[in-house]
């Protein structure tokens, strides 16, 4: 487990886009093309915006989105499609980016995209964690045996305040109830996995999910068990650790 800690998140965004940098041209030079996993919301933010800026050759890698509410028009501020297309899409023109659709039939698209991900083994998994300690958006209690690359799943009430707190929506009736996901054996299933998660609201999950026990009800614990996490953190994120072994 590799606990990087900045000063602040402007400096965690430019450690994980560098890290990310690396594996993802190692894994062009290694293959000739890269696969990866980008997540969205406000803990990626400044991460993006220096992963969009690297010397990276966008035209040798594939794209995942990581998870989207169900129902939620692509048009809508607190849409995931919408987020993604302006912030990396736009700027990054990869080869290939496979959108997950929550506005089609939830189990045609649940399939279409575990087909083509299972195509696509990825290189490098960009996430963050939830202030429920959820990856994704696996809640708790995270099913961890599921084997499918994509589920439907119910989003618990901590989860969606989060959402309305980041300003995402006008009240917590706006905010969807359901979502398809990236599961968690399909996150675990990556070959480096950059996990970047600033700011002080999210110091108990940090805490709980890097020194708690693995538990599906921490499901950000899980990454404890995979060979190549990197965890990037600022002082805020990381003020509750029992021991701050950052570099």
């Amino acid at each position: 487990m590799n606990i990087i800690i900045s000063k602040n998140k402007n400096e965690l965004g430019q450690r994980a886009a560098q890290m990310g940098t690396q594996l993802i041209n190692n894994a062009i030079n290694d293959h000739g093309w890269a696969n990866i996993v980008v997540a969205t919301g406000a803990s990626q933010l400044e991460m993006l915006s220096e992963l969009v800026k690297a010397d990276i050759d966008w035209s040798k890698v594939s794209g995942f989105h990581l998870d989207e509410y169900i129902g939620l028009p692509q048009d809508h501020r607190a849409s995931f499609r919408k987020y993604l297309k302006e912030k990396f899409v736009e700027k990054t023109h990869p080869a290939e980016f496979f959108y997950v659709d929550g506005e089609q039939e939830v189990k045609s698209e649940c399939d279409r995209l575990s087909q083509l991900i299972k195509q696509h083994p990825i290189d490098v998994a960009f996430v963050g964690i939830g202030e429920n300690g959820h990856l994704a958006f696996n809640d708790p209690p995270a099913d961890f045996d599921i084997k499918d690359p994509f589920l439907e799943v119910e989003l618990d009430e901590a989860c969606r305040r989060q959402q309305l707190n980041e300003g995402w929506f006008g009240s917590l009736s706006e905010v969807p109830e359901r979502a398809i996901s990236m599961s968690i054996n399909q996150i675990m299933s990556s070959g480096h996995i950059i996990c970047s998660v600033p700011d002080e609201r999210k110091s108990k999950a940090v805490a709980d999910a890097l020194f708690g026990s693995v538990s599906p009800q921490v499901p950000a614990s899980i990454l404890q068990q995979h060979p190549s996490t990197y965890f990037f953190l600022d002082m805020q994120s990381a003020s509750r650790i029992p021991t701050q072994q950052g570099k």
